[in-house]
């Protein structure tokens, strides 16, 4: 999804900055005060990794599609038709390449709708809903990210739009990774190997010493290829085992962050 409408108002549109490797503006000063020791620390460690690598949908971002489905009930069509079209590689991916605006996005949903004999103002309504829907963090994930980030690197890696800056803002959660590695910035999707060599090089770590986090097994394939070590996410747990005493002591602090979640509005990915 592409709108980016907080509840309650509007999001804006951030241009992301040009990528460098782990941007200061992405570090934590009050997690590590130095990089150098903590890549020590790392190094010093018996664990398998010293970065994690983390997708962002369906992992820490979670969308709620309700309104959408209502509206394809309410049209006769079967539920999930919208974003069959929506998520079609040659309707996707120039978004998630920067190529194309989230309203040009729409508009090929539209298109995708009327080939289907949808009306157009219903056919909209559907590609809008979907663009607009509302999406939360989750706060265990968060959590487990953020004490994670006190052991080791953490790169958020995300076929993403342009406004994934600003999305991140809406929740709260500049401040969540090391570095974010998006595909619209990068012009590069997963699963293909080069944003994985992107991220890892973004973190200071080789490769074979990365953990990818990721809920499409074709991504989570595409990393173990690389040699990372990779992991399916299909609820917390799977991170929390993933990151072993990297995660110590998250569960308590995702009880204290229960007030932070904030609902906005995005695109599953």
């Amino acid at each position: 999804m592409c709108t980016r409408t907080a509840a309650g108002g509007h999001g804006t549109p951030a241009t992301p900055p040009a990528p460098s490797p782990v941007p200061a503006d992405r570090v934590a000063h009050s997690d590590r005060s130095d990089r150098s020791d903590h890549t020590v620390h790392a190094a010093r460690s018996d664990r398998a990794f010293d970065a994690v690598l983390c997708d962002l949908d369906n992992v820490v971002r979670f969308y709620d599609t309700a309104p959408l489905a209502a509206l394809e009930r309410a049209a006769g069509l079967p539920e999930g038709t919208t974003t069959d079209i929506a998520y079609a590689p040659e309707v996707d991916l120039p978004l998630l390449l920067g190529r194309i605006t989230p309203d040009a996005w729409v508009e090929a949903i539209v298109a995708g709708l009327a080939e289907r004999r949808v009306g157009g103002d219903r056919a909209r309504a559907l590609a809008r809903a979907l663009a607009d829907a509302p999406f939360r963090a989750d706060e265990e994930a968060v959590s487990l990210l953020r004490r994670a980030r006190t052991h080791v690197p953490v790169v958020l890696v995300t076929n993403a739009t342009l406004q994934l800056d600003a999305d991140l803002a809406l929740l709260g959660l500049s401040d969540l990774a090391d570095a974010v590695v998006s595909s619209a910035v990068e012009q590069v999707a997963k699963p293909d190997p080069a944003i994985y060599r992107i991220a890892a090089a973004r973190a200071g770590v080789p490769p074979a010493r990365c953990l990818f986090v990721d809920d499409r097994q074709e991504n989570v394939d595409a990393a173990t290829a690389l040699g990372m070590t990779g992991v399916l996410f299909r609820e917390p747990d799977d991170l929390l085992r993933a990151l072993g005493s990297c995660a110590e002591a998250a569960e308590e602090e995702a009880e204290a962050a229960t007030a932070g979640t904030r609902t906005t509005a995005a695109r599953p990915r």
